[in-house]
């Protein structure tokens, strides 16, 4: 699996927004339905008003590639525009350590 978290930043509120037309729109939804989405979720940190957390998590570098060249990509880049967003990208691909599961209460 790999993860992206996108730290999307704005002004007055307009990450917020984003994420709210995203969710209400219905085009957060179609991502969580393209093939090999894992999640597609939108958080707030608690010290940062201004900033609007996303986890992205699909299957493989192919999901991502076919998710990247489709027509959403351009939705997205429309409302980052509008809402004048600037973004700070991170990545993660999730490996199996079952040492860790000692320390993960469940």
């Amino acid at each position: 699996m790999i993860t992206l978290t996108l730290y999307y930043t704005g002004e007055n509120g307009s990450a917020k927004k984003f994420a709210e037309e995203m969710e209400a729109s219905g085009t957060a939804e179609k991502i969580r339905n393209e093939p090999g989405n894992i999640r597609y979720q939108y958080f707030q940190p608690l010290d940062d008003p201004e900033t609007i957390l996303l986890v992205d998590s699909w299957e493989n570098q192919e999901a991502i590639d076919i998710h990247h060249a489709s027509e959403m990509m351009n939705t997205l880049a429309s409302l980052r525009e509008k809402y004048n967003l600037h973004m700070h990208v991170e990545r993660y691909v999730s490996e199996e350590y079952a040492a860790d599961e000692k320390f993960i209460r469940k």
